[in-house]
């Protein structure tokens, strides 16, 4: 799965970014991204987004405005997938008994 997104908030910036520039983040710089590439699977600044654009005009992209069809930033995935009570853990398993997702833990202890 591509990486999409960083949080700011781990270099401790004084800004918080939700989707930080993909070029822009391989230079180590925390840049706020104003376009998503479908094609690509990137975010673009309003910087790169010109060169984006004059390089791959085809591409389909998604504004500020279209943010409803942007994906779901790295951090959130791993939010929405980790295991409230194995915190190392992924769920992984879903419980048909409880209808319940859970982690490989939970299965062998709860869902038998």
């Amino acid at each position: 799965m591509a990486t999409f997104s960083q949080s700011t908030m781990e270099t401790c910036s004084d800004s918080i970014i939700d989707f930080c520039c993909s070029p822009c983040l391989e230079h180590n710089i925390d840049q706020w991204a104003e376009l998503y590439c479908d094609t690509c699977q990137k975010f673009y600044c309003a910087e790169c987004v010109t060169l984006h654009g004059q390089l791959f005009g085809k591409h389909v992209t998604y504004g500020r405005g279209d943010t409803s069809k942007w994906p779901a930033s790295k951090e959130v995935q791993d939010f929405l997938l980790k295991c409230d009570l194995h915190e190392d853990k992924h769920l992984e398993m879903y419980c048909n008994d409880h209808s319940q997702l859970c982690c490989t833990n939970c299965a062998f202890l709860d869902h038998r």
